[in-house]
């Protein structure tokens, strides 16, 4: 009796500390200091501030370049976490938001004659938890820029076959994603007593790492009873892992609709009774755009009466995913996510780009993570039942 009296009288303490804590960190906030430079500034556009909430950012503020050149800002931060400073639209960098101020230098806009989006690192100069945002922002731009130099891996191998060449594509991106993975673990083992490490649990397998993710919120929250960003990550932890379920192979596939260029709706319900390529993409995804000629290839093989495409782009706004339409030229459905893909990624539990899966003609889930013409190919013949 007094040992099940002692487990309630703790839980209550757990929860007046989880109350006092939450209560206080709401109602005060902590004002930060943002200062920088933007070298070529760009007067048609603010600087912006978002906080990232899963995929979906909400703006905060914006603010002007004064004009010698500098900018200042004192951001109110009522929720700590990962925000996003926005240079103009040119540049943009994540910071760790909560009681550390940041100083960056920005180029600005791009006064290059032939422009190539290819984002550069930019140092964030502020305290311990952003240092934490510097290694995972230099292992981004590290990683983005092995995955263009993949990409090009189409375009200047020619006299390879079709299969060496996907073979030797898919080799690579594995590699980057687990080189990606193994320096984010090593982040957060070496980073585990610091707030921000939050920020990379949310880069890591959670089925793969469950063990080190829950060593490390079980230790936060040891250290800083009722953190905020700690209990909203093991909530939507939990949500993704209800959500994952939903994927197996095997799984009848969830679903969604959006609008295509005329307004249409389209989803996976769209085409009942027939086997569904889904490719989620987006225009600012060079290995996405380097599929797509793979894309064209397979979809030419099959008929319409038993196969279709649809291809989901992720892009922020409608002005991109129109011009790289009329780029690219797919024939088949196109349809734009809102909210840049946040609940759909949630839903099909993705967190790159590009991510393919085939649907059978029962609406069951076939295969996943699919790559290059002869890995697709055989994908949609196994759901054919060839």
């Amino acid at each position: 009796m007094k040992r099940n009296i002692s487990i309630l009288l703790l839980n209550a303490l757990s929860l007046l500390l989880f109350i006092s804590f939450s209560a206080t960190s709401s109602a005060q906030g902590k004002v930060i200091n943002i200062t920088g430079t933007v070298q070529f500034n760009e007067p048609l556009f603010k600087m912006s501030i978002f906080r990232q909430e899963g995929n979906e950012r909400v703006t905060v503020a914006e603010f002007d370049v004064d004009k010698d050149n500098k900018f200042e800002y004192k951001l109110n931060v009522d929720k700590p976490g990962v925000y996003v400073l926005d240079c103009k639209k040119w540049e943009m960098i994540q910071f760790w938001g909560e009681d550390e101020d940041i100083n960056v230098d920005f180029r600005g806009k791009d006064t290059a004659r032939i422009r190539i989006k290819n984002p550069p690192f930019h140092l964030i100069k502020g305290g311990p938890k952003n240092e934490v945002m510097n290694h995972l922002n230099f292992i981004g731009f590290r990683n983005y820029q092995g995955m263009i130099a993949v990409s090009k891996i189409g375009y200047n191998t020619k006299y390879l076959n079709d299969s060496v060449k996907n073979e030797s594509t898919k080799s690579l991106y594995d590699y980057l994603s687990n080189e990606r993975k193994s320096q984010i673990r090593y982040i957060v083992s070496l980073y585990s007593d610091r707030t921000s490490i939050v920020a990379a649990l949310k880069l890591l397998d959670r089925k793969e790492d469950k063990e080190l993710i829950d060593k490390i919120c079980e230790s936060l929250l040891s250290k800083y009873p009722g953190y905020e960003p700690v209990l909203n990550y093991i909530k939507e932890s939990e949500e993704d892992a209800a959500n994952a379920i939903k994927m197996n192979i095997g799984s009848i596939a969830p679903m969604f609709e959006y609008p295509d260029l005329n307004g249409k709706m389209y989803g996976p319900s769209t085409f009942k009774g027939k086997v569904l390529l889904i490719d989620f993409w987006a225009s600012w995804c060079g290995p996405c755009r380097a599929e797509i000629p793979h894309l064209k290839k397979v979809y030419e093989k099959y008929s319409r009466n038993e196969v279709e495409f649809l291809s989901v782009s992720i892009d922020k706004g409608e002005s991109e995913w129109k011009k790289a339409l009329s780029q690219e030229n797919m024939p088949w459905t196109q349809i734009l996510a809102p909210k840049s893909g946040s609940e759909v990624s949630r839903l099909y539990q993705f967190s790159g780009i590009p991510f393919l899966v085939i649907i059978d003609k029962e609406g069951k889930i076939s295969s996943k993570y699919v790559r290059g013409e002869e890995e697709i190919s055989k994908a949609i013949d196994k759901a054919l039942g060839k």
